[in-house]
């Protein structure tokens, strides 16, 4: 498989089943973000390389699992209307987010200030992730009438959260700091 096909070459670009789009339609701006965020997640991944904590295999296959239904929401967002999405996002998806999102914040002091993004690596690239999924939902929000899964802003509104828990989990895990944000500055 070839990696270049020139057929984006002047500007257009296929949606699922093939109808051509410009490169800068909403569509392609939703589903790119959604690549964009993956790719940050997957660099947050990349920074705990190194790492150690006893759960870690653990929390490494659920972002695995999260990486893989954050690609398949892409799908669902270049798949066009009234076309079926060749996989579908579920309730459960966002049930396990919630389930995964309570059991780490069990862990974690209470918040009293928001916070800045900070502490380890890792950590301040899931906080940035989180930035790029909440644009990624206010673009999906934009084509809400047009989704073929009204899910697809519960997801991306519920892996933000996710990932502002996770970073703060990873902080904990491996002795990052949390900034306060100082109301006075």
């Amino acid at each position: 498989m070839r990696i270049y096909t020139r057929s984006g070459d002047k500007g257009q670009t296929s949606l699922i089943y093939g109808q051509r789009v410009p490169k800068n339609d909403i569509r392609v701006e939703a589903y790119g973000t959604c690549d964009e965020a993956n790719s940050m997640i997957g660099l947050g991944l990349s920074h705990l390389n190194r790492e150690n904590w006893p759960g870690k295999e653990a929390f490494l296959q659920i972002f695995q699992k999260i990486q893989t239904i954050l690609f398949h929401v892409g799908a669902e967002l270049a798949t066009p209307q009234g076309k079926e999405v060749m996989w579908k996002l579920k309730k459960e998806h966002i049930e396990e987010l919630e389930k995964q999102i309570d059991e780490w914040d069990q862990s974690l002091e209470p918040l009293k200030n928001f916070i800045l993004p900070s502490g380890h690596q890792a950590s301040a690239t899931f906080h940035l992730a989180r930035t790029v999924v909440r644009r990624a939902e206010r673009i999906a929000v934009a084509l809400e009438d047009e989704l073929n899964n009204p899910l697809v802003v519960s997801y991306l509104n519920r892996l933000s959260d996710f990932l502002f828990v996770a970073a703060r989990y990873v902080n904990r895990q491996l002795g990052g700091s949390e900034t306060l944000l100082d109301p006075d500055v």
